[in-house]
């Protein structure tokens, strides 16, 4: 009897991506995938270890689904990915519910694993690959809208950010091999997507053979001329002038880029370990603007760091403002274990000053998008149409080139398709427009 199996996928693009693997090397096997928890065989949770409200968030969901096992005593139900890398058999002790545990890296294993697994063996297998890139694997896109796709161009992270465990949890950074991106972003064309979003932990280092990654995406934008191509993400570090041309220099490469800034204080970004300074960091963003004026940045901050000052704070809050950046994801702090951080640095700052200092980012990041966006009143923007607005079925939406969502009159015949829009209004996270007006 055939066996089925179902995938909940937690956190970062990355994850979808590994989810998409993990499907596609099921289902060469022999496995059926069910979009429906109670009709499978296997339950597998892809999850994500960079905050402690998501592993809590998944040790919860565990518990839940292992009440499936009373109707179905046969159910297989594992934690693949970051959290099991980071936690391993301590879930065994806190969740046994579990019948397996996979690091991101064995994901060719799973077939053979899930057969050795019963009611008296249950599987660990965390090992992390110098190698393994999964660049022979097609992934099975079951959740895709058909016009947006994400393509992983590398894995892992040299980088070792002290407050963060995907060095840990997803191993050394190596490099795809560029033909099978290109054979990937083939396939993905002739399948009628528009949209291509290519990923890694830091794009900026790609480098496979003699191509590096202004070569690949450059590469890619000339040979998929219909293709709109975004990136993520980019460490301030490794951002070379040659990416910045490139993306000036072709069309069909999104003006938008994810800069993650984390702090506006050089002493906190050196306990951080980011590797750059503030004027460094500013330095991007200036001959971003100048090469590309019409770029959109955005970012993450942390807040109340270890040993994180008001003065550091405000820092952060100056150099928002002097970026502008259209958006940002803002976090308070969340210590990890066994990460530099947590060995080296006390976790000084309290919660409450944590709280309040994340408020004042939020705010003013909010003023700051709603700023920006006003300025784009009355301008036309080509926009690639992807599904009907959740808040009115009579609207829908799309995002443009600078990679602002735009909702406007119309109806799903224009899914996929690149209409130009004008902007009449906004709020500071969404422009609205209309699609008739006077060209």
């Amino acid at each position: 009897m055939m066996k089925t199996f179902y995938i909940e996928t937690y956190g970062c693009q990355m994850n979808v991506v590994d989810s998409e693997i993990v499907a596609s090397i099921l289902i060469r096997n022999g496995l059926i995938q069910t979009y429906n928890p109670q009709d499978a065989d296997i339950i597998l949770l892809n999850t994500c270890s960079i905050r402690e409200n998501a592993e809590m968030r998944i040790k919860s969901r565990i518990k839940q689904l292992g009440s499936f096992k009373k109707t179905n005593p046969n159910l297989r139900l594992g934690i693949i990915g970051c959290m099991a890398e980071n936690l391993k058999e301590k879930l065994f002790v806190e969740l046994p519910q579990l019948d397996l545990l996979a690091g991101p890296d064995v994901y060719r294993l799973l077939p053979e694993i899930l057969k050795q697994i019963n009611d008296e063996n249950k599987i660990i297998n965390t090992t992390l690959s110098k190698e393994e890139t999964y660049a022979d694997v097609l992934p099975f896109r079951y959740d895709s809208n058909g016009i947006s796709a994400y393509v992983s161009i590398m894995r892992g992270c040299d980088n070792f950010c002290s407050y963060c465990v995907v060095p840990y949890t997803r191993g050394r950074e190596r490099s795809r091999d560029a033909s099978s991106i290109i054979n990937e972003v083939l396939s993905l064309s002739e399948n009628g997507f528009k949209e291509i979003t290519l990923l890694g932990q830091n794009v900026n280092s790609y480098h496979y053979r003699d191509i590096d990654f202004p070569a690949l995406i450059s590469l890619l934008a000339k040979n998929f001329p219909n293709l709109l191509f975004r990136f993520t993400t980019s460490h301030p570090k490794d951002l070379s002038i040659e990416l910045i041309e490139a993306m000036a220099s072709f069309p069909n490469i999104a003006k938008s880029i994810h800069l993650p800034v984390q702090s506006g204080s050089n002493e906190v970004l050196k306990r951080m370990n980011r590797k750059y300074t503030r004027d460094d960091y500013l330095e991007k963003v200036y001959l971003l603007r100048r090469l590309i004026p019409d770029i959109t940045i955005s970012t993450d901050i942390i807040c109340g760091f270890c040993g994180e000052t008001e003065e550091d704070h405000l820092q952060t809050i100056d150099l928002m403002k002097e970026v502008n950046y259209f958006f940002a994801f803002m976090f308070k702090y969340n210590e990890r274990p066994n990460t530099l951080a947590a060995k080296k640095y006390a976790d000084d700052v309290t919660d409450d000053i944590k709280s309040r200092r994340l408020k004042e980012i939020i705010d003013l990041q909010q003023k700051i998008s709603y700023m920006l966006n006003k300025q784009d009143i009355g301008k036309i923007f080509k926009v690639l149409v992807e599904g009907i607005s959740k808040k009115n079925e009579k609207e829908i939406f799309g995002r443009n080139s600078q990679n602002k969502v735009i909702v406007f009159a119309g109806d799903l015949t224009q899914k996929g398709q690149f209409v130009d829009v004008e902007v009449t209004n906004c709020t500071s996270a969404t422009l609205i427009g209309r699609q008739n007006f006077d060209k």
